[in-house]
């Protein structure tokens, strides 16, 4: 697997993805290969290595604007299914070297 799956793949439009919302600066998409029954991933538009990075782009209208999207999506996941799960990861948890959020919910596929 690519270090940032999300810039060479996703963003680049090498694989194609089916949206859920976008901003300016985030977009949502129902996940390329869910873990989930429903799985969606919140990602910036930028590179961002993680919540965590110390990039000058990682600031807090960006976090403010990534919440905006997550707290919708998830909002809209529990009117519909009944719960959501918010989940992010960092260090060696992270697969891909690029900030990304899951909401998911249902049963794990």
């Amino acid at each position: 697997m690519t270090q940032d799956f999300y810039c060479d793949e996703v963003l680049s439009g090498k694989t194609q993805v089916k949206f859920v919302m976008e901003t300016n600066n985030v977009m949502a998409y129902h996940h390329t290969r869910p873990y989930y029954t429903h799985h969606i991933v919140v990602i910036p538009k930028i590179h961002i290595q993680s919540f965590i990075s110390e990039e000058a782009e990682n600031n807090d209208e960006l976090l403010l604007e990534m919440m905006r999207v997550i707290k919708k999506i998830a909002a809209d996941m529990v009117n519909q299914t009944g719960s959501s799960k918010i989940i992010t990861n960092l260090g060696s948890y992270q697969d891909s070297k690029h900030q990304h959020w899951h909401i998911v919910s249902g049963e794990r596929t």
